[in-house]
Order: C-alpha cells, then structure tokens, then sequence
C-alpha cells in the first residue's frame, strides 16, 4: 500500500498533469457517490465529513475530513481541512492507497476550478483576483496560472489585510507578481479571473461591477447559509457547476433561487457535459461566466486514482 504525505501529494499531482487527468475522467460516467456529514455534539463550529465513491468497474475512495473553521487562529495555525483518503481495489476491496487529506482536499478542489477556468475562462486572460487568503488561496493560484498561463498579473484580497500581504510575499519568492489590496470593489472590476476561497456567510462580489468578459470561480459556500457573491453576480452571468448532483447544497445558486433571481435552469451544463460536447461553454469574448465549483466524492475519487498511478 503506498502512503502519500503532504507534500508528497503536491509533488506528485502537479497542475498540468491533474488538470488534463480529471479532464479525461470527466469523459466517462459519474461515479456513484454520497456525503456523510456530522456536526460537533458538543455545538462547536466543527464538522466531519466522510465521502465515499465508487467508479463502475474502477476503484473505490473514502475521504475522511474534519472542517474547523478556528484552526486559522490557532498557534500554530493549523488547516481548516485535514483527515485522509483512501483508496481501494474495486474488485477485490485491498488498500491501495493512503492519502494526507487536506493537500488532496487542495490539490482537487483548486484542480476542479481550474478545469472550470480552462473551458469558461477568455483565452487571453491576464488578471487574477483571489478573495480570500487561507489555506487554499495559494493553491488556487497556481491552478489558474496553469490553466491560464496568460495571466500575469495577481491580487489577493482578504477581510484581514496581513494575512493578504502574507500570501503576497510568499508568492513573489516564487516569482509571481501579485499584490495585496484593501479595496475588493475596485479588484474586481478590473479582475480578467475572479476565484473566491472563503468562509463567508455573506455576498463579497458585486455582479454589477463585473467587466464584460469575466470569470467567476465560487469555491467556499459548500452551505446554504454562505454566501461570496451577490444576486447581480448571479443574474448577469451565464452559470456552470462542476456536478449537476451537488449543485443544490451551495448558497450562492440556492439563496438566489430562494430569492427568485434564478431558477436551476439557469445552470447552464456542469463539467461532465461541457467536457463531453454536450454543452458549450464560453460563446463571446464579452460572455460573463460563473462557475460555482461544489465538490464532491467522485473529484477525490478521479484525484486519488492519478495518485495511484505515480510510481513509490
């Protein structure tokens, strides 16, 4: 059985080789899959998760994750998001593979996106607006850099403005010309990519401001209780979801519906039909597009499987 580290993880799954990987895995079928999710019994913020998925006639995945939105403010921090993946034989039922769960959570979440980005996202794209700066933000930056790598220029924008500078500094040691900045009204509506990685429990995007031609990537409201970006943002653009079976649990798309802004046939194809020829995805330069990016079992499951292939 091979057992994979974090950065094991990252340096085994790099965003050119995952990207093209789960663009190939969006060829065949849905794998069947289900969440299992449990809130603290002690009436904490804490969550845990449990993801299990089964491909027909592949393998089987079982993502185990905790969520706790206050390890950011531990000393030392600590991920929001950790636990293990695991993988399993789908004949015979063995252990193939142990994974470090936060840097798979990472690594197929920014990969989902990106895969987003590279079908939706203008061709000639040269801005990227991150909002948010935790755990995730670095990775989502490297992921559209790859799926776009027309873009030069990135902004970080974060409610905690050191922790946006942080991010910054890290990224110009990799030589990335990215800057922080205080006012997100004016980042976005000079922003090419727009990918949101919070926890935010209310609208940070204001769809009005968005430039003909963008791209919105919504990643943190996995409930229908948050929120990143407002009923404009909604209305204007033309709405993709990585998988039709999850799109029902996020607040942007469910709170707009509530509100009657949209309905679910806005949702104009998710990532199996826009992969597969059934749908098209960007049809004008001036197109606004938004990609609300939901997760799910069968993205660990296509991750994990990439991994199993990397030779120990």
């Amino acid at each position: 059985m091979k057992v994979f580290d974090a950065d094991a993880v990252h340096a085994a799954l790099p965003w050119p080789l995952l990207i093209a990987a789960l663009r190939a895995a969006h060829r065949g079928p849905m794998p069947m899959s289900d969440v299992v999710l449990q809130n603290d019994p002690a009436g904490g913020p804490g969550q845990f998760v449990t993801l299990p998925g089964w491909a027909p006639g592949g393998p089987v995945v079982v993502k185990m994750v905790g969520v706790f939105p206050g390890n950011a403010r531990l000393l030392p921090p600590q991920p929001a998001v950790q636990g293990l993946v695991a993988l399993f034989d789908g004949a015979t039922g063995a252990p193939r593979l142990v994974a470090d769960g936060a840097a798979m959570t990472a690594r197929k979440t920014a990969g989902d996106s990106a895969l987003g980005a590279d079908i939706l996202a203008h061709a000639e794209a040269q801005s990227l607006l991150v909002v948010g700066a935790g755990a995730l933000a670095p990775h989502f930056v490297g992921a559209h850099m790859a799926a776009r790598p027309s873009i030069c220029k990135v902004t970080i924008w974060n409610r905690t403005g050191a922790r946006a500078r942080d991010l910054v500094a890290q990224l110009r040691t990799q030589g990335i010309d990215a800057t922080a900045t205080d006012d997100l009204d004016a980042a976005v509506a000079k922003a090419d990519v727009i990918s949101c990685v919070t926890m935010s429990d209310r609208p940070l995007v204001k769809g009005a401001l968005l430039k003909p031609g963008a791209h919105l990537d919504l990643v943190g409201a996995y409930m229908p209780t948050l929120r990143e970006a407002d009923d404009a943002a909604l209305a204007r653009g033309s709405i993709f979801v990585d998988s039709r079976r999850n799109m029902e649990g996020g607040g942007d798309l469910a709170q707009a519906v509530a509100a009657g802004v949209i309905d679910w046939g806005a949702v104009r194809a998710d990532l199996f039909e826009l992969v597969q020829g059934k749908a098209q995805g960007r049809t004008s330069d001036d197109q606004i597009t938004v990609f609300k990016n939901n997760g799910g079992a069968h993205l660990d499951l296509f991750t994990a499987a990439v991994l199993a292939g990397v030779e120990r």
